[in-house]
């Protein structure tokens, strides 16, 4: 593999290629076909990727700090990718492992996250206004502070999760699973939790004003 022509922009078709612990930091891989592909631990610190196919490739402890990851990543593999300061919004992640992947200030307003595994994800303060999380795994999450108002959370799996002052507002949790979650002073107004499970949830200081239940 000519990973200098790669560098240069001189290919574009890259399925399936095997570009294990290369260094592709700061390089422009816009539009670049990288479905399939083995990125295992290599380093797309900001990189950019707005509009590449990564769907089902395998990214695994990869370095994509503030890389623009505005890309097709259904059913990537991103578990324990540096994500910090990313730019995912609107990227389609639909069925992505997330597991151990770091998420500090990503930004993943109106990404699509149906049936995303992030169980046990650190997702403190990130904004997810508008995305859409129908049939994720957020158990034992961290959504301290996150912004979900308007997020679609239908069927999605809460339990465990700490909620901890999010932002809800006009978000749809109708079937979730909130089975023991912190929602302490979250903000739930015009929230739709039809048929969502709250057994055992922390509701202590929550905002629930024109709760639609």
């Amino acid at each position: 593999m000519d990973i200098e022509a790669i560098r240069l922009g001189k290919l574009k078709d890259l399925a399936g290629a095997d570009l294990e612990d290369e260094d592709f930091s700061n390089t422009d891989l816009s539009k670049v076909n990288l479905a399939g592909a083995n990125l295992v631990g290599a380093n797309l610190n900001q990189a950019n990727l707005n509009g590449a196919r990564l769907d089902g490739a395998n990214m695994a402890g990869s370095d994509c700090s503030r890389a623009n990851l505005r890309a097709h990543l259904m059913g990537t593999n991103l578990m324990q990718v540096d994500l910090t300061e990313a730019d995912l919004r609107g990227s389609n992640l639909r069925g992505a492992n997330l597991m151990q992947a770091r998420l500090r200030h990503t930004a993943l307003a109106g990404a699509f996250l149906s049936g995303a595994n992030l169980m046990g994800v650190n997702l403190e303060g990130v904004d997810l206004r508008g995305a859409d999380l129908r049939g994720s795994n957020l158990s034992n999450a961290n959504l301290k502070g996150a912004n979900l108002s308007e997020a679609d959370l239908q069927g999605a799996t809460l339990s465990e999760t700490n909620l901890e002052e999010a932002d809800l507002r006009g978000a749809n949790l109708s079937g979730a699973n909130l089975t023991r979650a912190n929602l302490l002073c979250a903000e739930l107004e015009d929230t739709n939790v039809t048929g969502a499970t709250l057994t055992g949830a922390c509701l202590i200081g929550t905002i629930l004003a024109d709760l639609d239940k």
